[in-house]
């Protein structure tokens, strides 16, 4: 991996202010009760409205939109079909403008490896009886389905966790 690849440190700094607290915000309520609120899309959503003008360049931050919009363009036709949760597609059409101008692979390897780590936590805790016990009313573990917010924001705040610790 190159810092090239990364966000600079500018956008890394406006970014990380919004993007920490609503992706525990996310993660939370989505091991909790299985969903994730429309009010924590909607702020993310106007977060990136607010701060991309701010921490990028505006023809870059106009391309975000775009892809946010291809991304809910997708995550709707995969939600129809059952492949994923409602939640889950509507808050990665409001997290993908801020990967505009990222490096896909390596985004993608970033949500692969958050995929793998957050589902391997997930059922290693599960099956810690004093953690289960503390957390007895989270739906997350009876459902049938898997927390997918946990990758998602595990995915959105290591891209800039990992920008603002390879620009020092």
């Amino acid at each position: 991996m190159t810092t090239d690849s990364l966000p600079p440190l500018w956008t890394t700094l406006w970014f990380l202010i919004p993007i920490l607290p609503i992706s525990l915000w996310v993660a939370w309520s989505d091991l909790k009760f299985m969903k994730i609120p429309n009010k924590a899309v909607l702020t993310l959503a106007a977060a990136y409205l607010v701060l991309g003008p701010i921490a990028l360049p505006f023809t870059l931050y106009l391309w975000g939109w775009a892809l946010g919009g291809a991304v809910l363009v997708a995550g709707f036709i995969v939600t129809s079909l059952g492949l994923v949760g409602a939640g889950d597609s509507k808050f990665a059409a409001a997290m993908a403008p801020f990967f505009i101008g990222g490096d896909a692979s390596l985004i993608l390897a970033l949500f692969a490896g958050c995929l793998l780590g957050a589902f391997a936590t997930h059922r290693l805790f599960r099956a810690i009886p004093a953690f289960r016990g503390a957390t007895a009313e989270w739906e997350s573990w009876t459902h049938k389905d898997f927390p997918m917010g946990l990758a998602l924001t595990g995915t959105l705040s290591f891209y800039f966790i990992a920008a603002l610790l390879f620009s020092a």
